[in-house]
């Protein structure tokens, strides 16, 4: 099977790109805008048509949450557009990363994949338009993750770690509450689906995935800190005292009952994630 990866560069691609040396008998195609620029529909044909292409595992996305909220066409252009060039291939399997920031925020309960949309950023709002780009196509997994980091790249795990020992108090959230995500455990639900798509048995649809369990930012924060042994003092603090141009959600968390069953997954607690993240890290 040959395999496209787009946004390689991210922490997902990055994670796909490790794990790939366990599936020798796949053929990954590695590739950011560098080596093939989404945007493009004449140049997604011409790679297709040149490499055989039948997985697409969509990570590109314009993730700037903040900026977004003033450069909403490139957002709409890479989290949406982009997509539906990609759908276009309709002979193709395609596996696209979204977002919780597709739901509003205020349940107070797990979203499930049927609760209904209502984003409340640019950010959000590109990203769902993406997913029904990618519904154009009769073999398309939509999985929807929350609060992602990893070994690569930047994300809150890491910055953390930097700020926990440059300071010796640090102010995080506590009013905005969901899961973390570690990206090689996304990577393993992908190729479960990846893998059932070669058994026959791929079950289409939008799927929910995060590791198990619930936090606010503020106890991850403190659990990094424990867990790294720093000693910097993590206070809580309102949302309304850390403004930012584009509104988060206060309840990210997803209910993962369909994926789990689609696909027989066993999900990770994020404690224990955040353990074998920061493993990676200080090697």
């Amino acid at each position: 099977m040959n395999i496209l990866i787009t946004g390689a560069n991210g922490q997902l691609g990055n994670e796909l790109r490790k794990t790939s040396n366990s599936y020798l008998n796949y053929r990954f195609f590695f590739t950011d805008v560098a080596e093939l620029d989404i945007t493009d529909p004449d140049a997604i044909n011409g790679f297709f048509e040149k490499n055989s292409i039948q997985t697409v595992i969509n990570c590109a996305a314009y993730t700037a949450v903040d900026k977004a909220e003033s450069d909403e066409p490139t957002a709409m252009l890479i989290n949406a557009t982009a997509v539906e060039y990609l759908a276009n291939k309709a002979d193709v399997t395609l596996i696209h990363v979204s977002t919780d920031y597709v739901y509003d925020g205020c349940a107070c309960k797990p979203y499930s994949e049927d609760f209904p949309t209502a984003p409340i950023s640019v950010y959000g709002r590109t990203k769902l338009a993406g997913e029904k780009a990618a519904l154009k196509t009769p073999k398309s997994a939509i999985i929807r993750t929350s609060w992602l980091y990893s070994s690569f790249g930047a994300n809150f795990v890491k910055t953390m770690l930097r700020l926990g020992k440059e300071r010796e108090t640090l102010n995080v959230v506590f009013d905005q509450v969901g899961t973390p995500t570690y990206a090689a455990d996304l990577v393993l639900a992908i190729m479960e689906i990846v893998e059932a798509d070669e058994r026959n048995n791929f079950v289409p649809g939008i799927f929910n995935y995060s590791n198990e369990g619930v936090c606010s930012w503020y106890d991850f924060a403190r659990e990094i800190m424990q867990q790294a042994g720093l000693k910097c003092t993590v206070l809580p603090i309102e949302t309304k005292n850390y403004p930012t141009p584009a509104t988060r959600p206060h309840f990210s968390v997803l209910n993962k009952a369909r994926i789990k069953e689609a696909y027989n997954l066993k999900v990770p607690h994020w404690k224990d994630s955040l353990i074998r993240c920061l493993a990676e890290i200080e090697r």
